[in-house]
């Protein structure tokens, strides 16, 4: 009985259905998360996966089978010396197909294909920003002032206003000061 060894060949020609599937599975590897069709997904992940299990032991051998389904070299290395690796420790199962919907033109079936491993993006960026935000408490005190200041323009005009005949009181005051000094000067001076 020949059960479960088919595959689907996606309303394609032979030659278009394997360029479309060696295109995808570069993608894949490129960017570690493609979004496609869940049949197209489906069909790419068995030749993936298998490209995977193939990259766990580098050897010339095995890179030069993953070679006639890749062509970018830059690719075929990642996969190699990062996402071989990475799955060393795992038998089998390197990809996962997550839902997202209906397409709305011909309402096909979207998923995302990605690396079982992947981070998104946004996780990597918190992570940079937790640190940040433990340090901007420290210098925020500093800024505080400033931004308030900027805020509230109105207040800070009448503040200076109060400050302006304060300081022209402490100016005045210190006026007799420097004459008093200036008239000991002249005294040591006549001596």
């Amino acid at each position: 009985m020949n059960h479960k060894n088919g595959f689907n060949p996606l309303s394609r020609t032979t030659a278009h259905r394997r360029a479309m599937s060696r295109n995808m599975v570069t993608s894949l590897f490129r960017y570690e998360r493609i979004t496609t069709t869940k049949s197209k997904a489906l069909e790419v992940r068995k030749s993936a996966e298998k490209l995977i299990t193939r990259a766990k032991e580098d050897t010339v051998h095995n890179r030069r089978e993953v070679a006639k389904f890749i062509a970018d070299e830059k690719v075929l290395n990642k996969l190699f010396t990062e996402i071989g690796p990475r799955m060393k420790e795992r038998n089998g199962g390197y990809t996962r197909v997550l839902k997202l919907g209906y397409r709305q033109g011909d309402a096909a079936d979207v998923v995302i294909l990605e690396l079982v491993d992947y981070k998104l993006e946004t996780e990597k960026a918190e992570k940079q920003e937790k640190p940040a935000k433990k340090a901007a408490p420290k210098a925020a005190p500093k800024a505080a002032p400033k931004a308030e200041s900027a805020k509230t323009k109105k207040t800070a005009e009448s503040k200076s206003k109060d400050a302006a005949p304060a300081k022209a009181k402490k100016e005045t005051e210190k006026k007799p000061e420097a004459k008093k000094a200036a008239a000991k000067k002249t005294e040591s001076k006549a001596e």
